[in-house]
C-alpha cells in the first residue's frame, strides 16, 4: 500500500482521494478545537503560509477519540479553525485516528512511524506521559495515536519520514521539513 492509496472525506463531506497530493510534502496532523495542544493550529498555519509555494501541505484530521475534545460537528470543526486560528490549509471529516475504527491512512502512518515515547525531559511531555500512564494506560500500548495532534511528516515520494507527538511544537520540525524541499 502507498500513502497515495487513501480515499478521504473532506471536512465539506467531499469524496478527496490521497492521490492529489503526489509529489508534495505533507504534514498529517489529528486534531482537536478543546484540547490543551489545540493553540498548535497557529503555528501550522504560520509553517503551511510559509513553505505552501514550495509544494507543502497540511493536511488536518480532526478526531474526537481523546477526551471528547472534538465534540462539534464538521462544520463547526471548520469555522473554529477558520475564526480562531485562520486556518487555511485542508481540513477532513472527522477521523477515527486510533484503535480498532482507525481510518486505514493511520493505520498506515502508525505503521511506517512507530511510537518512541515522549520526551519527559520536556514539561508538556511529562505530563502526556503521566496522564496516559495513570488515566488511559492502554494508550501507550503499540504504535497507535496516542493524543490529539500527532504529526506525521511525508516526503515527496509518500514516505513517512518522521512522526512528531502531540507535545512537539510545530516550529520545531521546520529543519527536518526543510530537507525535504
Amino acid at each position: 500500500m502507498s500513502i497515495y492509496s487513501y480515499e478521504l472525506e473532506t471536512i465539506r463531506g467531499e469524496a478527496a482521494g490521497m492521490e492529489q497530493y503526489k509529489g508534495k510534502v505533507l504534514l498529517v496532523v489529528n486534531t482537536a478545537s478543546k484540547c490543551g495542544f489545540t493553540p498548535q493550529y497557529a503555528d501550522l498555519q504560520k509553517l503551511y503560509e510559509e513553505y505552501k509555494d514550495q509544494g507543502f501541505e497540511i493536511l488536518g484530521f480532526p478526531s474526537n477519540q481523546f477526551g471528547e475534545q472534538e465534540p462539534g460537528a464538521n462544520s463547526d470543526v471548520q469555522s473554529f479553525c477558520q475564526l480562531n486560528h485562520g486556518v487555511t490549509f485542508p481540513l477532513f471529516a472527522k477521523t477515527d485516528v486510533r484503535g480498532e475504527t482507525a481510518h486505514p491512512l493511520f493505520q498506515y502512518l502508525t505503521e511506517e512511524a512507530p511510537f518512541e515515547g515522549f520526551d519527559t525531559s520536556e514539561p508538556s511531555g511529562k505530563m502526556l506521559n503521566a496522564f496516559l500512564s495513570e488515566k488511559l494506560p492502554h494508550f501507550l500500548e503499540g504504535n497507535s495515536v496516542k493524543w490529539n495532534f500527532t504529526k506525521f511528516l511525508i516526503d515527496r515520494d509518500g514516505r513517512v519520514v518522521k512522526r512528531y507527538e502531540s507535545t512537539d511544537e510545530p516550529m520545531s520540525i521546520k529543519s527536518d521539513l526543510e530537507r525535504l524541499f
